[in-house]
């Protein structure tokens, strides 16, 4: 940023950047350019954003208006969350000692806004666009893909494995027409009634469309 940025977007490319971590550490993990500066609008900011994102250091994941296809379709563009495009980096934006932390298996408050990003960044590497489905009634499914032809819900889990907001979608199909989702965590494989649940690491098997 500080080499190639151009001198009116350094500092604001920056600030954007420093602010990813606070932005997924919240619950609502939605980007907010008040949280880069307080008051900021999007008029100051998005450009910069912009710029992150065509260097490539950034994806974003766009919510949908309903979890349904075509995905694209159905995106606000005004809405996103915002993902490092390396985790390793993300990690390292963390504050001191949390690399050690990793590997020692404790994770602590940031270990779902971790098991997110990676999850992220192994659906962008392969080649899938990142949509997700937040309403405000408190509704949220951490990401929606195309698998096998059908909208797929995909919960990634950190610890108490919990999908409410998936099972309460499944449950209305005449509503939202999902009949499948897949959750990824700390798990072995396995299948309950029309939820799939495959460990982290497998994530990039889900590539059929």
């Amino acid at each position: 940023m500080v080499k190639y940025a151009t001198t009116k977007d350094k500092a604001n490319s920056k600030e954007c950047f420093q602010s990813i971590p606070r932005q997924l550490g919240k619950e609502n993990k939605k980007f907010q350019y008040s949280i880069v500066k307080k008051g900021s609008k999007a008029s100051h900011f998005a450009g910069s954003l912009q710029w992150i994102e065509d260097a490539g250091i950034i994806n974003r994941c766009y919510n949908l208006s309903i979890p349904e296809l075509p995905l694209d379709g159905n995106a606000i563009k005004e809405i996103f969350k915002v993902y490092l495009a390396d985790t390793g980096l993300f990690i390292s934006m963390l504050e001191d000692g949390t690399q050690f932390d990793v590997l020692q298996g404790n994770l602590q408050g940031y270990k779902g806004a971790i098991f997110e990003n990676l999850i992220a960044d192994i659906f962008s590497k392969m080649g899938r666009k990142l949509y997700y489905y937040h309403k405000d009634s408190g509704l949220e499914v951490d990401f929606i893909i195309r698998y096998k032809g059908e909208c797929v819900l995909v919960e990634v889990k950190a610890t108490t494995g919990n999908t409410k907001s998936a099972k309460t979608i499944l449950k209305h199909p005449e509503k939202y027409h999902v009949y499948h989702a897949i959750k990824v965590g700390d798990y072995n494989i396995g299948k309950t009634e029309q939820i799939l649940i495959i460990p982290l690491y497998m994530a990039f098997l889900l590539k059929e469309y």
